[in-house]
């Protein structure tokens, strides 16, 4: 399932990250990679706040969609 149907403050692992080379490029230099555990934050609107790699980062509904948990 994508990133935006996951639950507030569980942690879910990554299982592939979709869309065009560059869009994969750009979500891995964020940390988002295959086996990596990702927690929602918070989801406003689809935009979602994630914690990643122990840092907090917010990403569109349009990268959000591209991320399978």
């Amino acid at each position: 399932m994508p990133l935006t149907m996951a639950k507030e403050g569980e942690p879910n692992v990554i299982k592939r990250v979709g869309g065009r080379e560059e869009t994969r490029r750009f979500l891995e230099n964020l940390g988002f990679v295959a086996g990596g555990v990702v927690t929602v934050v918070s989801d406003i609107g689809g935009n979602v706040i994630v914690n990643i790699k122990d840092s907090r980062v917010a990403i569109g509904k349009d990268m959000a969609n591209k991320i399978q948990i």
